[in-house]
């Protein structure tokens, strides 16, 4: 664990550019979800069948339904991003129960680097849900003079899904250190099982979130 939670350590460099821990945290991340990916779907069937095909479509179901449910409007052109989102952040955040992984949402850089994915797919759906000029009439609602005030609050949004995911999991890590480091290995289990359920949740929250935010660019919902 590094010494502060805004510090990261730098595992190498590619000429000028340092690679940190969170970054080939998350490039370990992103390679063993893709070969899973690609075992679990290896060999499905149109028709259906099997215990791992049932469970990955009641997965993908249940994502759609959550999406869709928060946006108001059918979710499925919005689930290759939410869901991606989702499952990474739930793997992120669960990698700290394992020993010696920091989980890379626990680092600013990486809540940073989610946060501006959800703001720049805003702005994109946003444009093409309502056209450049229909979208940015959006902000001069309900008079111009809420113009710089909407703008400040499309900024300070991104800001805030920043701030939830990385204080939320890095708290988590810092409290599960201090009692591993007091008590013994036994006694953090049920924090271990809590920061199980505190990451789940999380992900739920960032992703429900983004929906919201992309929903209300669009226009499938009141703009909050």
């Amino acid at each position: 664990m590094s010494d502060s939670p805004l510090t990261v350590a730098v595992v190498f460099t590619i000429g000028p550019v340092p690679v940190t821990l969170p970054v080939v945290t998350t490039w370990g991340l992103m390679a063993v979800m893709a070969v899973a990916s690609a075992l679990l779907t290896h060999r499905l069937s149109p028709a259906g069948g099997g215990r791992r095909q049932t469970v990955l479509e009641l997965t993908v179901l249940t994502i759609a339904g959550q999406v869709s449910d928060a946006m108001q409007t059918d979710g499925r052109r919005y689930l290759p991003l939410l869901g991606t989102l989702f499952l990474y952040l739930a793997v992120a955040n669960l990698s700290g129960l394992l020993p010696g992984v920091h989980p890379p949402t626990a680092s600013l850089e990486t809540a940073a680097a989610l946060a501006l994915v959800v703001f720049a797919a805003t702005q994109f759906y946003g444009v093409r849900g309502r056209g450049v000029r229909g979208y940015m009439a959006g902000f001069a609602h309900p008079t111009v003079l809420m113009l710089p005030l909407n703008l400040l609050g499309e900024v300070t949004r991104a800001f805030s899904l920043m701030v939830r995911l990385f204080g939320n999991v890095m708290s988590g890590e810092f409290v599960i250190g201090i009692v591993l480091a007091l008590a013994g290995l036994f006694v953090p289990v049920p924090l271990m099982l809590l920061e199980t359920l505190t990451g789940l949740v999380q992900a739920y929250i960032f992703t429900i979130l983004a929906a919201v935010f992309i929903a209300g660019a669009a226009g499938t919902i009141e703009r909050g």
